[in-house]
């Protein structure tokens, strides 16, 4: 496959939200309340999630960045119209950041009962919010195989898109608690390394006989196709309160998915990743997220995060600069970076003046302010272009 000659794939995204109360910032168990509004103004485009404390939006395929934010504002400004209606604000973060109830108030469905039966103990914590890419792709052995090759770079992803330090009202000293704390489920994590779809399905049927796994759509892999829309889904990634960052990682994701799909196409089935290995870099990208270490997938050694995330824009350039896309997103990284991303900013806003309530309200802000493409872009609407700073050196890593 050719990135300038073959047709550029589609991609969509879903964003999962928590409802705070905008006095005390904590969660309100309020989905059946805000949600009808929200499907007024953008039906099916919105949705509740497990937990009463959290919304969904989605948008359609798109075929672009500028379209793609476009319409990622038009669902997060009816989701914010309607829990405003309520006395509520949209908020994008991994984890809440003043913590919930436990057990977590679950939303009325079949599927979801079901999963409280299953999973018990670990199901009453399940609230957690993740963006979720889907791109793509031309056919299922393509989309199990894809797999395959995100998988070195599972970790990278987890690191620049951690958004998620704080647990139950103090720091975890991770920079995303909520990939560290999806690792105890049995169906969760980075997918296994698959030869063919057959070798896939075989894999499922057991994980469903075992009841691991209670449906297809209830394996949580970081990586996973969707049969149901022609695409490869990436959910590796926290909830992003800014609208860029969402974006970036949405065309990054689906560069990478390109870049994959190119591979299989010349019969590269992908590395084949010690599963231990992949562990360790999960757990040591969540913990420093941007201003630590990530573990390099050749030497296996430590090595700044920054510098990963680096490789892994050398790697997809080609893709992103056949589309104008390329000097947009190291944009939107390299601030990320010198910011310490979405954990950094947390920690950040907490730092001021010591207060939670603080966080909740910069989280807030950056979740249903205009987008300001212009930040970004010159011409709202057509390619994105700007010339990028190079990414920085991370800080020291924290002391935790």
């Amino acid at each position: 496959m050719s990135v300038t000659s073959e047709p550029v794939p589609t991609l969509g995204v879903e964003e999962e939200f928590f409802l705070v109360d905008p006095d005390d910032g904590a969660v309100r168990e309020a989905a059946s309340r805000v949600l009808p509004a929200a499907v007024a103004a953008v039906g099916g485009l919105v949705s509740g999630e497990f937990s009463e404390y959290q919304v969904e939006g989605k948008t359609p395929p798109c075929s672009d960045g500028a379209g793609l934010l476009a319409r990622i504002a038009r669902v997060r400004a009816a989701l914010s119209a309607a829990a405003g209606a309520e006395g509520l604000r949209i908020v994008a973060s991994g984890t809440p950041v003043l913590g919930v109830a436990d057990p977590v108030p679950v939303r009325a469905d079949p599927r979801y009962d079901a999963g409280v039966r299953a999973y018990r103990g670990l199901q009453e914590s399940f609230v957690f919010s993740a963006l979720q890419t889907h791109v793509a792709v031309p056919g299922r052995e393509a989309a199990v195989l894809v797999g395959n090759h995100l998988r070195p770079w599972l970790p990278t992803l987890v690191a620049i898109a951690a958004n998620s330090p704080f647990r139950a009202g103090r720091d975890s000293g991770y920079a995303s608690w909520r990939a560290v704390a999806l690792a105890q489920w049995p169906i969760a994590g980075p997918p296994p390394f698959f030869r063919d779809a057959a070798d896939h399905d075989r894999l499922v049927a057991r994980l469903l006989d075992s009841g691991a796994a209670l449906d297809e759509h209830n394996l949580f892999w970081d990586v996973r196709p969707c049969d149901r829309l022609g695409t490869v889904e990436i959910r590796v990634m926290d909830a992003n309160a800014g609208p860029a960052e969402t974006v970036a990682f949405a065309l990054l994701a689906r560069a990478l998915v390109m870049d994959a799909v190119e591979r299989v196409g010349r019969g590269d089935p992908g590395p084949i990743i010690e599963d231990a290995w992949l562990r360790a870099a999960y757990w040591r990208g969540a913990r420093d997220g941007w201003t630590g270490q990530g573990i390099d997938q050749r030497s296996g050694r430590p090595v700044p995060a920054a510098r990963m995330a680096g490789r892994l824009l050398e790697l997809v350039r080609p893709g992103l600069e056949a589309r104008g896309e390329w000097r947009w997103v190291a944009a939107v990284l390299g601030r990320l970076a010198r910011e310490g991303g979405g954990a950094g900013r947390q920690r950040a806003a907490f730092a001021r003046d010591r207060r939670l309530r603080d966080v909740v309200d910069d989280l807030a802000a950056r979740t249903t302010t205009a987008p300001g493409f212009a930040t970004y872009s010159s011409v709202p609407g057509a390619v994105l272009t700007r010339t990028a700073r190079p990414l920085p050196e991370p800080p020291a890593p924290r002391t935790t």
